[in-house]
């Protein structure tokens, strides 16, 4: 394919959404589509890869297999290509290893031809004589290459967040002594060696932290780095995970949330950071596991857990750091010398640099974020005549499930759908028991109405067209 003929669809960025695209598009014969990452290779959160932390959703929860089991790019089938199909039967495991996760999605992006790694984007114009978006792109090497697409689907992911107080030690004299937690492994072995570890964040990746920090001190804990884990929120509390709980990542959910007005959809992921934030019970019940074993024979572990703590301060302290924290409950500021500080913060959605040639052209709202339509359509300028799409950059307007792994697949299948005009893979849109706001067809308090439709006439309205 030459520059000049456009793609039907060009994806930027190569993590788990936009590779979950691809392998649903390799099944459509007549669709020529481009994927592009500026990474040598795929990779997923290769600082979070230790030994024994698997996936918070089950396996089913892979690239392909909720929009389409027959898929071959499933990670049953990645097992099978492998020789692991007994031995995974033989572990009875559904939350899988986080390392096999990502060698399963590098197998799937190492066969797809559509994906194209030492490919930095560096600008996606709207290109008016054309009719099509110019994605221009970068090797390593500094060759610079232009294509054209009809269809662009950004899939760059997220960036990691750091309290404000750590900004201005995020420099080469301070590394591998403060960092976020997405370089802890890079750092793990020095950190293990350091005195005192500081880790603050009270999500899974703060929690899987603090919990091979505490391995690394010996059985009766004396040796090994002290471990001091911080949070903001008020507990260690667990990730929500009850069965009717998870339902909140269902198409039902995204399109009760979409229905509500901006303020309040604002307030409820707020509320509901136990639904993405929390931490696994079993990691939580390890943490306490170790510590316990520490104790044994009246030993003190070399560990302190402070939830309701928010950073206020850091101030360099010789080859350490002194943090000023303020218990937020009883409303007291404290401070405490550290080594090291692993900052496990999370991440959010940013807008990336390769758009600022057509910001113009976006149709940004008050808090300069993409306005997001029920297929994941970006709002543009009429003048645009093709169709920008996202992914994991809508959490304000679709919910706590945005970033989370089990709605992947189908939201790809979503886009697949709209990009090609045609139904290629059916889209459930209701799959949750829970009935998310009022009954549908209820009369309202205080009405004289009759009843509603039967349950069984009821149908879910249309998820929201392009504002």
């Amino acid at each position: 394919m030459s520059a000049q003929t456009p793609y039907d669809l060009v994806g930027v960025g190569i993590g788990p959404f936009n590779l979950s695209l691809a392998a649903l598009a390799d099944g459509v014969p007549d669709l020529n589509a481009l994927f592009l990452d500026a990474k040598p290779a795929f990779s997923w959160h290769p600082g979070l890869l230790m030994e024994g932390t698997t996936l918070q959703v089950p396996f089913l929860a892979d690239l392909v297999t909720m929009a389409d089991p027959t898929s071959p790019w499933s990670y049953l089938n990645y097992l099978r290509s492998h020789d692991r199909m007994f031995p995974f039967f033989f572990s009875e495991r559904f939350l899988i290893p986080r390392r096999e996760y990502d060698h399963y999605c590098r197998w799937v992006a190492e066969s797809l031809p559509s994906c194209r790694f030492d490919a930095r984007v560096t600008a996606v114009e709207w290109d008016e004589s054309a009719g099509a978006f110019a994605v221009t792109h970068r090797s390593a090497d500094g060759t610079a290459t232009r294509v054209l697409a009809r269809q662009v689907v950004l899939g760059v992911g997220t960036s990691p967040v750091v309290p404000e107080p750590l900004r201005p030690l995020l420099t080469d004299e301070h590394r591998g002594r403060v960092l976020h937690s997405a370089d802890y492994r890079t750092h793990r072995a020095a950190l293990a060696a350091a005195d005192d570890v500081t880790v603050i964040g009270a999500g899974q990746s703060g929690a899987e932290v603090v919990l091979d920090l505490i391995r690394h001190q010996d059985g009766q804990g004396l040796g090994g780095p002290f471990t001091r884990w911080l949070a903001r929120t008020p507990a260690f509390a667990p990730m929500e995970y009850s069965k009717i709980g998870l339902e909140h990542f269902t198409p039902d959910y995204i399109r009760y949330f979409r229905a509500l007005p901006e303020e309040r959809r604002e307030h409820l992921v707020r509320e509901q950071w136990q639904l993405y934030k929390g931490v696994s019970a079993d990691t939580l019940g390890a943490i306490h596991d170790e510590l316990y074993e520490r104790t044994i024979g009246g030993g003190r572990p070399r560990a302190d857990l402070h939830p309701g703590v928010e950073l206020r301060a850091v101030e360099t302290d010789g080859d350490g750091y002194v943090l000023t924290c303020r218990h937020s409950p009883q409303d007291s500021e404290f401070t405490f010398r550290t080594s090291a500080i692993v900052a496990a913060t999370g991440y959010s959605a940013t807008r990336p640099a390769f758009l600022d040639t057509m910001s113009d052209l976006v149709d940004w709202d008050d808090r300069q974020r993409y306005r997001v339509d029920g297929q994941y359509r970006v709002a543009l300028d009429p003048r645009v005549g093709g169709t920008l799409y996202v992914q994991n950059a809508e959490m304000h307007t679709h919910g706590v499930g945005a970033p989370d792994l089990t709605l992947g697949a189908w939201r790809a299948a979503k886009i697949l759908n709209a990009v090609c005009g045609r139904p290629v893979l059916p889209v459930p849109e209701q799959a949750a028991w829970t009935t998310f706001g009022a009954p549908e067809g209820a009369p309202a308090a205080g009405s004289a109405a009759g009843p509603g439709p039967a349950a069984a006439d009821r149908r879910p309205d249309p998820i929201g067209t392009l504002r």
